[in-house]
């Protein structure tokens, strides 16, 4: 499985818990793909929303975050980590 890093654009104004609800949504079908989104982070003041996730692929990661109603505007491999 490979590690991903999803964004999203235009979500200003995104609280706690709109945050802990999207990332919820994810979870509760992520295994239908084969996903497992580990962590979200979201930037209330840009609108800007990052998840890391591991994945057979990018285009899993997207269909999962179509599917919850939220779809990425950029999904990036991560090959490195340190």
């Amino acid at each position: 499985m490979s590690k991903f890093m999803d964004v999203h654009h235009g979500m200003n104004g995104i609280t706690a818990d709109q945050l802990k609800a999207a990332h919820q949504a994810d979870l509760a079908i992520e295994k239908e793909e084969g996903v497992h989104f580990e962590k979200a982070w979201a930037d209330p003041d840009s609108g800007t929303v990052y998840c890391l996730s591991e994945a057979p692929s990018a285009e899993a990661v997207q269909r999962i975050h179509e599917r919850a109603g939220h779809r990425a505007d950029e999904v990036h491999a991560v090959p490195l980590t340190v």
